[in-house]
């Protein structure tokens, strides 16, 4: 396969590029060692939300919004961790791309321009996980990732939906696009560089 992109999903608004081909090619050759990041992503996602919950305590609406969230990533979390059990497949630590590390360098340190890009920088991820999805649940020739994959597809565009709607809450939305689109180009910058081993976000 070429390193253009891909045409078979919907774009999703908040990327500002596309995965590549490239990547999908190097998700399908290893399918299994993908699950296994794939549950360690599920996992993460749940602690992000925690963790804003842990940062800012006085915000009961942020909490309402975050604490469902972190429950119905811990449930994917286990339907993953389940389908790795009946593969006889472990749950391992792997090396860990630069990809979140990065994205979390370009959250603005001082308040309240940091809980804004945290609140971006998770959307992002929730995206591209999403969009990577939708790539798998087409292209993958095993049923039951498919299944998996297109069954997780709405929690996904629900999860970065609510991360927007925590952004309008507290921004202008002229303000709140700018910011996206920055962050989405340097998101992009970031995944132009194919990780040498698959993973959900490399």
């Amino acid at each position: 396969m070429s390193a253009t992109a891909l045409p078979t999903v919907a774009r999703v608004k908040w990327l500002a590029a596309p995965s590549c081909d490239a990547w999908l090619a190097q998700a399908l050759a290893h399918p299994e060692l993908l699950l296994i990041d794939h549950a360690h992503c599920e996992r993460k996602a749940a602690g992000a939300a925690l963790q804003l919950m842990f940062r800012y305590p006085s915000d009961g609406e942020l909490a309402a919004v975050l604490s469902p969230l972190a429950r119905e990533e811990l449930e994917h979390f286990e339907r993953v961790q389940a389908l790795l059990q009946r593969r006889g497949l472990a749950l391992r630590a792997l090396a860990a791309p630069p990809y979140g590390a990065a994205l979390a360098a370009l959250v603005r340190r001082s308040e309240p321009e940091r809980r804004l890009d945290s609140f971006l920088v998770a959307g992002l991820i929730e995206a591209r996980s999403h969009e990577r999805m939708a790539l798998l649940a087409a292209h993958s020739p095993d049923p039951e990732l498919r299944e998996l994959y297109g069954d997780l597809l709405a929690s996904e565009a629900r999860h970065f939906g609510l991360y927007w709607l925590l952004c309008e809450r507290g921004w202008p939305r002229p303000l709140v696009t700018d910011r996206l689109a920055s962050l989405a180009q340097s998101e992009a910058s970031i995944l132009a560089t194919l990780h040498p081993q698959p993973r959900m976000h490399s």
